[in-house]
């Protein structure tokens, strides 16, 4: 031990937070229709297996990318020889629309300020590297993303200061809480070099409206910090109100003063692990209007490129608007459908979400099955969930929440036959956990689990009747 780095021996990866343990125990014991029924079903892992159809059709009808082939001529050697860490033109340019076309067209952005990493992960740890040094510290909204811990600080030595968010205003970000922060982190001595958003969020699966945006550019220019958007998410945004990017809002803003320098402290983070659902193909990117951070970062990269013969095959599927438009629109369609069956199955046991727009999760509310309001019940509640009903869900302490009794719950990663197992499971235990409350209720102690359940559906009921309404609008 003695001989090994302190980056090694420290405890500040992340990696034991139950976010992370809840899919060790899911990998121990997974979930087989055949060889496993009674295993655990993996709901927290944020991946979108619901229109891989379709990209399988167009690699059916495309068979040169896959084959590494162009005119009918075999490409292999061009590929398999060294590339420049800047990253194939042609597979930049592809980026670049498809990120124009989930934004409506409404932003125009440019591939030379445009610099690819291996998935989103290692881009938002590049920006780390890029714009903190050991001890710098940037601001987050609660509840944000567990792995962020990881991503963020474990490497660069940068710290994170949360904004308290809360379910009152639907975990909004205010005025207050930014200054908050930022009080907070002068009381820690810790200098702050910007605020990092999720948007859509992960974990609540909204998206910022323009007055927030609008809120985050005064407050970072005010303050003349950073501001990182992470907007892999930005590609799943299902239901109205539309998704708004940082860049078109920052366009906007012709009233900031330094308006050149305002742009260069906006940097945007994406990749195709959500919308496309790749995680595996390890295709992420840092757009920044700053040459510095384009350089710096397009150096750095060389640690984690996106291979060659992954940026052929997706410059193809990129470039073909016909398909990437297609996809958009029916991809959306049945992330809708799916989070309508996770709310409905939920509704049926007395659970209630927050209302959401995007993601591949729902935010959940669960504060009436606790025992107590703390967060030592949220993980005894997570533990039943775990080690008795047999799901993985990712409690909300993981995600820094600031109210005990949340969770994130994944959708898009499971057929509909498994995600109806589930909220069966999950109506089992809500079921047995009433009854045995109201066995032991005889003195009228803990009797308000059953007022809280029957108050939380009839808050559902226009929502869920909302939901019902909107799909037999759209013929769905």
């Amino acid at each position: 031990m003695k001989m090994l780095s302190k980056k090694v021996t420290c405890n500040t990866h992340g990696q034991d937070s139950s976010y992370f343990l809840g899919w060790q125990e899911y990998e121990k014991n997974p979930y087989d229709e055949i060889k496993n029924p009674n295993g655990i079903i993996q709901m927290g892992l944020a991946e979108n297996q619901l229109s891989f159809d379709l990209i399988e059709e167009w690699l059916a009808k495309n068979p040169e990318a896959a084959s590494l082939k162009r005119n009918g001529e075999s490409i292999f050697r061009e590929l398999a020889l060294f590339q420049d860490y800047h990253g194939i033109p042609a597979f930049k340019d592809g980026m670049i629309q498809f990120m124009e076309e989930i934004r409506g067209n409404r932003v125009s952005l440019d591939s030379s300020k445009l610099v690819l990493t291996a998935g989103s992960t290692p881009a938002n740890e590049t920006l780390m590297f890029c714009l903190t040094d050991p001890g710098d510290a940037f601001l987050l909204p609660t509840p944000y993303y567990a792995g962020f811990d990881r991503d963020l600080k474990w490497r660069t030595g940068a710290e994170i200061v949360p904004i308290q968010c809360n379910s009152s205003n639907g975990f909004k970000i205010t005025q207050s809480a930014l200054e908050d922060a930022y009080s907070q982190a002068s009381k820690l001595n810790l200098r702050v070099k910007g605020v990092l958003i999720t948007n859509p969020s992960n974990p609540l699966g909204t998206t910022m409206s323009h007055q927030e945006l609008n809120l985050l550019l005064s407050f970072i220019a005010s303050m003349n910090i950073h501001l990182i958007s992470d907007e892999i998410y930005s590609g799943t945004v299902f239901s109205s109100p539309n998704f708004i990017s940082i860049m078109e809002v920052l366009n906007e803003r012709h009233d900031l003063m330094d308006i050149e320098e305002v742009r260069n402290r906006v940097h945007v983070v994406y990749s195709l692990s959500k919308d496309l659902g790749l995680p595996g193909f390890r295709v992420g990117a840092i757009y920044s209007n700053d040459e510095m951070v384009v350089s710096a970062a397009t150096k750095m990269s060389s640690f984690g490129l996106v291979s060659s013969q992954t940026q052929h095959l997706l410059s193809e599927m990129l470039s073909d608007k016909k398909f990437t438009s297609r996809y958009i629109f029916e991809n959306q369609i049945r992330l809708k459908h799916r989070q309508n069956m996770l709310i409905r199955g939920l509704y049926n046991s007395g659970i209630s979400c927050l209302e959401s727009n995007a993601g591949l999760f729902c935010w959940v509310d669960m504060r009436h099955l606790l025992s107590s309001n703390t967060f030592e019940a949220e993980l005894e509640l997570w533990k039943k969930f775990v080690y008795k009903v047999g799901l993985n869900i990712s409690p909300g302490s993981s995600f820094h929440c600031s109210e005990p009794g949340w969770f994130r719950l994944c959708f898009a990663n499971m057929s509909e036959k498994i995600l109806d197992i589930a909220m069966k499971r999950i109506k089992k235990f809500v079921a047995s956990t009433i009854n045995t409350t109201t066995s032991t209720a005889g003195n009228g102690k803990n009797r308000h689990h059953s007022g809280k359940i029957n108050h939380t559906r009839k808050l559902l009921t226009k929502w869920v009747f909302r939901l019902s309404f909107n799909d037999r609008e759209n013929g769905r």
